[in-house]
């Protein structure tokens, strides 16, 4: 005896249809099931590449900050070293004007001492000779005058020209350091 005797007759077609059925259900539930279990495997793959993917990112941004950081941490130590050897610089051409003033300043005394001993000699001569030497006093006098601002306002810009001069030179040794690379 077989399946099909146990079903009476009327209902066999019905029970070969239903059976048929029930197979391409199991079928379907069997093939969704698969399916299903793709994508849940497909997903988890592709969220492990993700979150690798991330974690690559992140570490290749802290290298790049520390890659960055540490360029700036050189630049900054060289603007540092380029000012600091300016201002040597600013100060050495500050001292060298101070002594150059004081050498000026000698200089001018000398030339009034000369003016005045010019002046002194030639006062107790004739008066023909006396109106001449006077003269020639007065000019002495305004050639000394002439020389001692002369001398005075070329101090004053030689000092700012070495100035100049040693902020210009800071500034160009910045500048390569900064775009030179390293």
């Amino acid at each position: 005896m077989s399946l099909v005797d146990l079903v009476p007759a009327q209902y066999r077609v019905a029970a070969v249809v239903g059976g048929i059925l029930l197979l391409i259900a199991l079928l379907a539930a069997a093939l969704y099931s698969s399916y299903q279990h793709g994508v849940t495997v497909t997903n988890d793959s592709w969220a492990l590449r993700w979150s690798q993917r991330d974690v690559a990112d992140v570490e290749a941004a802290r290298t790049a900050e520390a890659k960055a950081r540490g360029e700036e941490l050189r630049r900054q130590s060289e603007i540092d070293r380029v000012s600091e050897d300016a201002q040597h610089q600013i100060d050495q051409a500050g001292a060298d004007a101070r002594d150059a003033a004081a050498a000026a300043d000698s200089l001018r005394g000398a030339a009034g001492q000369l003016v005045q001993r010019l002046a002194d000699s030639e006062a107790g001569r004739s008066s023909c000779t006396a109106t001449a030497s006077a003269a020639a006093t007065r000019a002495a006098r305004v050639l000394a005058d002439v020389l001692q601002r002369a001398d005075e306002r070329a101090g004053r810009l030689a000092a700012i020209a070495d100035e100049f001069r040693a902020r210009g030179l800071a500034c160009e040794r910045t500048y390569g350091a900064l775009t030179s690379p390293r």
